[in-house]
């Protein structure tokens, strides 16, 4: 990996985790138009290095933060991961058959209407 490349994924790494640790959003919000659009990353390629990544334990020192002010219901994060677990599983099994333009499509238009719904409609 070239030092351009490594600086700027060091970059998307800490901007997703500040917005993550500010904000509660899933570093995928971030990340993965982040890798498509800075680096040239397919859909499906960003799409599985963000899982990776989110495999490893980084949101690990934000949630201990949210858990010590007495922010973190267990029980619904646990019965969450585990759901996230299995649908996680067929999500990329599903994913892995669509078609890129169509994937990359799908995901913006789910980030459009995430944004209009919070701009518009939650009070």
């Amino acid at each position: 990996m070239e030092i351009q490349h490594a600086i700027i994924i060091a970059l998307i790494g800490v901007a997703a985790g500040l917005l993550s640790g500010l904000l509660g959003i899933g570093g995928a919000i971030v990340i993965i138009p982040a890798l498509v659009l800075f680096l040239g990353f397919p859909q499906q390629l960003a799409q599985g290095t963000t899982l990776i990544m989110m495999v490893l334990p980084v949101g690990a020192l934000a949630a201990w933060q949210y858990y010590s002010k007495g922010f973190v219901d267990v029980k619904a994060a646990l019965l969450l991961a585990a759901f996230f677990f299995i649908g996680g599983y067929f999500g990329a099994k599903f994913a892995l058959q669509i078609p890129v333009d169509m994937l990359k499509k799908a995901f913006a238009l789910l980030l459009i209407i995430i944004a209009f719904k919070i701009l518009f409609i939650d009070k």
